[in-house]
């Protein structure tokens, strides 16, 4: 099989590479213009002859057709990402989320092909229920607030895949990560488990944000890959949407104490108001948890590491 990445060089587009190429009658041809990318995040792959690599933009490239067309499946994982970077530059998000993806999957219509786009538990905004599920109405904050400019964006980019499933019969399938992190993630954008390990490790205090009783379920970059491996496979996923995530939920002053404990860090915690650490009036959601159901049913998939794995994982990463 012929797989094209869009965002490839990404913390969970490298993962998902070198999965797809453990298995030896694949390729892989990716795409990224490395603004959040890494190539490090590739160096097991680079010298693999059924390895490609294209360092371009999804918005503005003009090729698109070209290599959508010599592929058999099309994971777009392309997008601005981390909290900091959709506050900081909320225009360059909407442009990179709405148009990059309009570019990729137009190509996926007109070439028939399979496609797989990431999506964000972000889309569920301001709701308060216990757990997400797909079907669920959604509430998304004032458009005066940035941070919700990259859950509209993501949104928009699952209504035009949605679309054309419908008009095209595109085969095309939504993933809904919740947090999904592991080695390799950067908390340059954001990220709190990679910020906060390398805080511990380094023996800096640990900045929670907020009250610090928000709370998110992480899952391990290795459980999101087997998910799109799957989804890849499985027809009866074509036209509809999945979250992936784990059920294990944490609040991040409780994430905080957990990754302290768990390298014997001398760090302490310092709460810093969302107003300091981002913008005024920032809001944020206070929980998020998936509901796994559907795609347990589909194909049997459930998190198997754990939280303490990944705290192990990423500190490892961190520290080479």
């Amino acid at each position: 099989m012929r797989y094209l990445i869009t965002g490839g060089a990404g913390f969970i587009g490298g993962h998902l590479t070198e999965a797809l190429l453990a298995d030896k009658n694949n390729e892989v041809l990716i795409i990224d213009d490395l603004s959040t990318g890494s190539m490090s995040n590739l160096t097991s792959v680079i010298n693999d002859k059924r390895f490609q690599f294209i360092e371009d933009d999804i918005v503005t490239m003009g090729n698109m057709d070209e290599c959508v067309k010599n592929v058999d499946v099309v994971y777009h994982l392309a997008a601005a990402v981390g909290v900091e970077l959709v506050v900081n530059e909320p225009a360059k998000t909407i442009v990179t989320n709405v148009h990059g993806s309009e570019n990729v999957v137009n190509a996926a219509v007109k070439f028939d092909k399979r496609i797989i786009i990431a999506s964000t538990s972000e889309v569920y905004g301001k709701s308060f229920k216990e757990k997400f599920s797909e079907t669920d109405d959604l509430l998304i904050g004032c458009p005066t607030h940035s941070r919700w400019s990259y859950a509209c964006s993501k949104l928009l980019d699952e209504f035009y895949l949605m679309a054309h499933c419908h008009s095209h019969n595109l085969k095309g399938t939504v993933a809904r990560f919740f947090n999904t992190v592991g080695p390799r993630q950067t908390g340059q954008y954001g990220m709190v488990v990679p910020r906060f390990v390398k805080s511990a490790l380094d023996g800096k205090d640990l900045s929670v944000y907020g009250t610090g009783t928000q709370s998110r379920c992480f899952c391990h970059v290795f459980d999101t890959v087997r998910a799109l491996i799957a989804l890849a496979d499985c027809p009866e996923s074509h036209g509809n949407i999945y979250n992936i995530g784990s059920h294990h939920r944490v609040s991040i002053e409780e994430l905080a104490e957990i990754i302290i404990k768990q390298l014997n860090s001398s760090s302490k915690i310092q709460k810093i108001s969302y107003d300091v650490a981002y913008e005024k009036g920032f809001e944020d959601m206070m929980h998020r948890a998936p509901d796994t159901t559907v795609i347990e049913a589909l194909i049997g998939w459930k998190t198997k590491l754990s939280l303490s794995d990944i705290i192990n994982d990423v500190a490892k990463s961190i520290q080479g």
